[in-house]
């Protein structure tokens, strides 16, 4: 799924938090958001996801334009979304929060489940089938049947990872997902993320650890003040003067984020000599 953001505005009180911003995400790609604090990540976040409307400009997905749909509209066109704070249903198990996440995208959808109507019990054999799948994919089949609100804080990123994917969504929206995790957490995360992207899965990841960012991005936007101040790919956008003022301090170069280059990705081939298809 192609992803397009053509000059995007959105002001609150008069101040804008994201000002005429334009970005393509292609399909297969995983683009990065970075950016200082205020810069108007989460802003961009929401206009794209479906949580927030653009004053002006337009968001559209293979095309289409979607930035007047809700965000239960743009699931059901195959957008999954990852927020930052965590977001269980408690009460339930693992398995069954995962299981909501596949109800946008099915014929008979969650009102027919909660009837009971024709058809229910068979998609819901399926729909469970699906997300052990994803809970097994994400490392939490041992959690299954037991409470969400129990999983700790990495274990419930990656529950709801397991529930976006069990949308099978084609364009996959990932907020701060490393936001608070430990070192051996990030690092599961990220080769999760990784595994998603060689699949061919279109992602786009707002981030603030960059480290985290440089490792698995094809190509990294970077905001300030609401605006875009540089594009590239991740050894660009390192080494580009506006980024190291605004962003990553003067004393960038000698910081941790100037990693060994084997752990900034390459340029991406492209979607064509992949494989992949939108």
């Amino acid at each position: 799924m192609r992803l397009t953001v053509d000059g995007v505005s959105r002001a609150f009180g008069g101040v804008y938090a994201v000002r005429d911003v334009s970005l393509t995400v292609e399909p297969g790609e995983l683009r990065a958001v970075i950016g200082p604090n205020g810069a108007g990540k989460s802003t961009l976040f929401a206009l794209i996801g479906g949580q927030l409307a653009p004053d002006t400009g337009s968001v559209a997905l293979d095309g289409e334009p979607v930035e007047r749909l809700p965000a239960h509209r743009r699931a059901a066109r195959g957008v999954g979304i990852v927020f930052q704070a965590a977001r269980t249903f408690h009460g339930m198990t693992a398995l069954e929060n995962v299981m909501v996440g596949a109800h946008a995208t099915t014929r008979s959808g969650f009102l027919s489940a909660a009837l009971r109507l024709p058809g229910h019990h068979r998609e819901e054999r399926h729909i469970r089938h699906r997300a052990l799948a994803c809970l097994d994919r994400t490392g939490l089949a041992a959690w299954a049947h037991r409470p969400a609100e129990e999983l700790p804080l990495g274990q419930q990123r990656a529950l709801q990872l397991a529930r976006a994917l069990c949308g099978e969504p084609r364009l996959l929206l990932l907020d701060e997902p490393a936001s608070g995790l430990r070192a051996a957490e990030r690092e599961h995360l990220a080769t999760l993320i990784a595994g998603l992207r060689a699949e061919g899965r279109t992602i786009l990841l707002v981030e603030h650890d960059v480290a985290f960012v440089m490792r698995l991005a094809d190509r990294i936007t970077v905001l300030d003040l609401g605006r875009v101040i540089a594009e590239g790919a991740p050894a660009e956008v390192r080494a580009d003067p506006r980024v190291i003022a605004a962003y990553l301090g003067p004393t960038a170069e000698n910081s941790e984020i100037k990693t060994d280059p084997a752990m900034v990705r390459p340029p991406a081939p492209r979607s064509g000599d992949r494989g992949v298809h939108p």
